[in-house]
């Protein structure tokens, strides 16, 4: 019986222990964690809209998403009529959308308006400016707009900016200056090419709005125009510099508009046969003489062209002007006739001078065309002779794209 104690009694005291031990056990043990919370939804960027689209039949589609806007508009160059604008769709997501076209092969830029605000588009990177105006752009390709592309397998030349100073205009100014392909790594020397840009530009328009690297690298590599160096400087005679990239410049005490334009009349044109040329003759491997320089501007540039060459025959042997002419809008009365009188004398000494390519070149529905026609009819009385193109369309950068791609190829032949 007593042993009967004993073993209950031990069988108790093990049972105690280890209730104990488990219960120490448990205290002792770490928390678990809490639960993991629910993974976050994977960022997903929103989808992407593409504007412009073109289509297969060179129809280009536009879209815009603003959910809040009422009306958003497309002012194109492919439109007509000043002020001429398309109005887009919107459906019941926000999206605005509208379908034009289709185009024929060219470069067209356009912009958008939203509730009477303009804008570019902001699903196109591809952007241009001409002075103070932005505009979106898309090239629709083909045989009319393939020298504006930049291919792979195409040798390509250097846009370089460069700064130079200008005694004339008393400023450092700022110049793009096209270099073909080889130029850095050989020893050849080459002909210049001085080209213009019109009002409202600078510097940085045959780049940027004209395609002129693009259409230079094709034409070289296709062999239709022989290897030349292309200078395009500000032809604004108050600015050193594109006005989106160089401050402007302090104005003078007390003058304003026609008085600032008439301080610095003709000194532009004076600046660039004595301060620009004898730079780049100094500064880059070129050939020297009339027949290694050609000239040529559009609109302003084309009447800076003018004034260049008449009033110094002999200096360029190739010579164009795009989009302008004799303009009416001078002196009236006995000054007229004695402008008139000098004009023809400088004409009559240029004729002799030794020229090899005069070229002229307009559209049909240019505002300027008048003048144009004037400038031929000045030219024919003096037997001067000239190549005249007449294109369709009017005074923008499609001509004048078309006639950089036809006049570079007929140089320093």
């Amino acid at each position: 019986m007593k042993s009967y104690k004993k073993s209950l009694f031990i069988t108790f005291v093990t049972i105690a222990f280890l209730f104990v031990i488990t219960i120490f056990s448990s205290a002792q043990e770490p928390a678990r964690p809490a639960a993991a919370p629910a993974a976050r939804p994977a960022f997903r960027m929103p989808p992407r809209i593409i504007s412009p689209e073109i289509l297969p039949d060179n129809s280009v589609t536009f879209r815009v998403y603003a959910k809040d806007a009422r009306i958003i508009t497309v002012s194109g160059e492919w439109q007509t009529g000043f002020g001429t604008s398309q109005e887009l769709v919107k459906n019941d997501t926000g999206m605005f959308s509208l379908t034009v076209g289709p185009f024929t092969p060219e470069l067209y830029g356009y912009t958008f308006t939203v509730d009477g605000v303009g804008m570019i588009d902001p699903n196109n990177v591809q952007v241009r400016r001409d002075g103070s105006r932005y505009q979106s752009f898309f090239i629709i390709p083909g045989p009319e707009s393939d020298l504006y592309f930049q291919k792979n397998g195409v040798p390509h030349g250097t846009v370089t900016k460069i700064w130079y100073n200008s005694a004339v205009l008393g400023m450092d100014r700022r110049v793009y200056v096209y270099t073909p392909a080889g130029y850095e790594n050989g020893t050849m020397k080459y002909p210049v090419f001085y080209l213009l840009h019109g009002a409202g530009g600078d510097e940085d328009a045959w780049t940027n709005m004209g395609r002129a690297a693009q259409i230079m690298d094709n034409l070289i590599a296709q062999g239709k125009a022989k290897p030349m160096i292309v200078v395009m400087t500000n032809g604004n005679a108050n600015q050193a510099g594109a006005q989106n990239d160089v401050l402007p410049l302090p104005a003078v005490q007390g003058e304003q508009g026609m008085a600032a334009y008439q301080r610095l009349a003709g000194k532009f044109e004076e600046h660039l046969v004595k301060d620009v040329v004898p730079f780049i003759e100094k500064n880059y491997r070129i050939l020297t003489g009339k027949d290694n320089r050609a000239i040529a501007g559009l609109s302003m540039g084309g009447m800076h062209t003018q004034t260049i060459t008449n009033d110094n025959p002999g200096m360029f042997s190739y010579i164009g002007v795009y989009s302008m002419g004799i303009m009416s809008f001078g002196p009236q009365g006995p000054d007229a006739a004695k402008i008139e009188a000098e004009r023809d004398a400088r004409i009559e000494v240029l004729k002799n001078s030794g020229y090899k390519l005069y070229w002229i070149a307009c559209g049909k529905d240019d505002f300027v065309y008048k003048g144009v026609v004037t400038l031929r009819e000045t030219l024919d009385k003096h037997n001067f002779k000239y190549i005249y193109r007449e294109s369709t369309g009017g005074h923008t950068w499609a001509n004048w794209r078309i006639y950089l791609s036809e006049f570079a190829p007929m140089l320093f032949k």
